[in-house]
Formats: structure tokens, sequence, C-alpha cells
């Protein structure tokens, strides 16, 4: 191999790396220089300039610098199997960084596209009744009482709690089930569910069925206090369009507390399960 030598200089222009990351290096042994005497300058040789793509790919699989530090004094020992020994418990380590960045980019893709939701709701004020197909999902639930405090509702600790409780995390849009739709307009305590996307799987009884069914859908846009006119709105539609609505009726928050304190910007989708008077009912499988 040639004797040639490197000064820092040369050495940070051959490798790519910065003079002070080099002298880093150093101070930690994982590329150590040379002195001459005379001068007491670093320099380096052949061989320290080929510890370099060793040491950068050590990184590229997510080793730390200590970590490197010691799989070089390992390697340095022919000790295979302590090697691997450390490679595997590197996986362990990277699998569960793989699933927090799952979890952060599951609930943060999933915000952002409740906000273009909300905005494309707010820019055009869509605020007419239509029917659409609710896409049939299987979310996180748990029974309440709605005891009109509607921020306690959706910023709800007891589900917090639960959520915590069963080793889970949620996404998405909080979903609200309300047992009755002339309760919710007249503003009375009720029965309710709230339901919400759960990233991780869960046991079939923590989750209910939601959407399957063909509805009758309306933004509401504003505070949640007007939200009765939305309803009446879409038993008017109904009325006049020949549906039955069923009893009880979703609210989908897209944009609410958790996103802004400006009620103007609030968006919630009120979602009501209709039929035609006389339509067959498939009733769901056990």
């Amino acid at each position: 191999m040639t004797k040639r030598g490197y000064s820092i200089s040369q050495m940070s222009e051959a490798s790519k790396i910065s003079k002070k990351a080099l002298r880093f290096y150093d101070d930690l042994g994982l590329i150590s220089s040379k002195r001459h005497g005379t001068n007491n300058y670093r320099y380096y040789t052949q061989e320290d300039l080929l510890a370099v793509p060793p040491l950068k790919y050590y990184k590229q699989m997510g080793f730390h610098l200590g970590e490197i530090r010691a799989a070089f004094e390992v390697g340095s020992n022919t000790s295979l199997t302590a090697l691997r020994e450390m490679f595997m418990e590197k996986i362990g380590a990277l699998r569960e960084e793989e699933k927090v960045l799952h979890l952060r980019l599951t609930s943060v893709s999933d915000w952002l596209g409740l906000l273009h939701e909300a905005e494309m709701v707010l820019e055009n004020s869509l605020q007419s009744v239509s029917v659409k197909y609710i896409q049939p999902a299987r979310l996180l639930f748990q029974d309440q009482i709605f005891n009109l405090d509607i921020k306690s509702a959706i910023i709800n600790m007891e589900f917090t709690n639960y959520v915590e409780a069963v080793g889970n995390n949620i996404t998405g849009p909080v979903i609200i089930c309300f047992s009755s739709i002339e309760d919710r307009i007249k503003d009375v305590e009720q029965q309710m569910q709230i339901l919400q996307k759960n990233i991780f799987p869960c046991s079939q009884e923590q989750t209910r069925d939601f959407g399957g069914f063909l509805a009758a859908s309306c933004y509401h846009i504003g505070p949640h206090e007007t939200i009765r006119d939305t309803y009446r709105k879409i038993q008017r539609w109904c009325t006049a369009n020949n549906y039955i609505c069923d009893k009880n009726v979703y609210e989908r928050y897209v944009t609410d507390f958790w996103t802004t304190s400006h009620e103007d910007l609030f968006v919630t989708e009120v979602i009501a399960k209709v039929s035609r008077p006389g339509s067959v009912r498939v009733i769901p499988g056990p």
C-alpha cells in the first residue's frame, strides 16, 4: 500500500469530510491522525483515508459515533459473533424508530389532508346537502354521555386516556356519533360514541364499523352552537328528495378546537345515514 501522507486539508478534500469533523473523529479515535515531529502538524496515511468509507457506511445504517467506535474495536478483535450481535441489536432499535416514524408520518399526513379539505370547503363555501357513499372503516371507539360541552367532547380527555390504556395511537378526524338527531337539535344530553382511526392494530372489541352506507352529507362552517341549522337543512333536503334519515347522526370534525381558536374556521361534516321509503335494507352479517 502506498505510503503517501495527507495533510488535514488534503484529507478533508479527499474524504469530503470537514476539517472540524476530522478533528472530532480524531478525538474519538475513529480516524486517528499522526503528528510530524518538527511542527506537530496532523497528517493522515492512506490507511486512514480508507477508514472513511466504512465510517460513512456505518453512519448510513444509523449507527451513532460511539456505536461505530465500538464496532471498529470489535472488528479489530475479529469477533464476528460480537459484531453480529451489535447488528441484531441495531435492527431492533431501527424497527422501533420505524414504528415511531410511521406514527408521526401517518399523523402529519392525515392532519394535512384535513387542512386541505377545510381550505376547499371554506374557499368555496360548500354548505349544500349532497348524497354520498361513506367508505367503510373500522374505528377505535368509546361509549360516553354527551353533556352539552362540545369542546370537551371533541378534545376528549377520557378517550385520550382510553387510547393510551389500550396501547394505541389515533389519527385523522374526531367523529362523534350522536344517538338522536332530534336531541342534538334540541341540545339535550344523550348517548354518544367517539370514534377515531387507530394507527396500530387492535382487538375487534375495541373497534366498530363506520361507513358502508349512503348518507346525506353537509358541511357546517363556523361555531358548533349554530350546527342545528345544518341539521334542519338536512332534514328539509331529505323530505324534499324522498329520503328517510336514521335516528342517529355523525359529526366529523375537519377543523375544530384541535386546529384553531378561530371558530369562523371550524369545518364540521354532518353525516346522516339515509334510505328510500320501502327500500330493501341489508343487515350486516355477524
